[in-house]
């Protein structure tokens, strides 16, 4: 199912409010440990899935990369990536994840910031992915942490007084839709288990390199105690990965 909340006027300005919206890479929690996981981007061609507002397409030019291409469905995010882009190496396009359609070998990097739980069939898009990578070309992407994805409520177990006791963890291996609420409106995330993440980018060809479940240091937790939370339960699953020799091809 491809959704497209961002379009909707209402849903829209109230992602723009968000931290992340208003202060790019640096609001996002997990920028930093999604930064360590990204491979030397100079002189590559990076596809970033989900751009939104094209933050991470601007650093990887930044970083000089050789021409950069977001995609994204909601024409509200692309056109807000457009005003704040002044870079004719970077290109965005109208376009669902599910949907690319690219040639084969045409990047060398491809990225995704927490987007691929919104997508119903990982495998297609893995396959995908790894079609228009080139040979030895690095997928790096984060999503929502299946732990924090397994109840569609997304939410503490609290006490009498209000206090969080505890993250529930219930129907962990019942993948598949959760309707959870985001920004006070319904959306479909998509639960599967950290294995399935794992085995997917296996079968299709991807040598796995590095996991990340964001665990919290000490300077984050001193500058910010909430913070805290992600101590308690992880809710983002960052990996680092790269295209084999082959479907299935396990060597380096």
């Amino acid at each position: 199912m491809k959704q497209n909340k961002y379009d909707d006027s209402e849903f829209f300005q109230k992602y723009s409010q968000m931290p992340r919206s208003t202060g790019g890479l640096q609001a996002a929690g997990e920028w930093t440990s999604f930064r360590a996981l990204l491979p030397d981007l100079s002189g590559k061609r990076v596809l970033d899935l989900g751009c939104g507002y094209g933050w991470h397409c601007r650093y990887a030019r930044e970083q000089q990369a050789q021409s950069v291409t977001g995609i994204d469905l909601s024409e509200k995010m692309l056109e807000r990536a457009r005003e704040m882009t002044n870079d004719s190496n970077i290109t965005y396009r109208r376009l669902a994840i599910e949907d690319i359609d690219f040639a084969e070998e045409e990047f060398d990097v491809v990225i995704s910031s927490l987007a691929i739980h919104y997508i119903e069939s990982f495998d297609v898009i893995c396959r995908q992915i790894h079609h228009c990578l080139a040979s030895g070309g690095s997928f790096i992407f984060s999503v929502e942490h299946p732990i924090f994805t397994a109840v569609a409520a997304q939410d503490w177990y609290y006490g009498p007084s209000g206090e969080k006791l505890h993250w529930p963890v219930d129907d962990y291996h019942q993948e598949g839709p959760r309707q959870a609420r985001f920004l006070d409106d319904d959306v479909t995330k998509y639960h599967r288990s950290v294995a399935t993440y794992m085995n997917v980018l296996i079968e299709s060809g991807f040598i796995i390199q590095k996991l990340s479940e964001l665990q919290p240091t000490p300077e984050m937790l001193n500058n910010n105690p909430a913070w805290q939370e992600e101590v308690r339960r992880p809710m983002f699953l960052l990996v680092a990965a790269v295209k084999g020799n082959g479907s299935g091809d396990q060597t380096a």
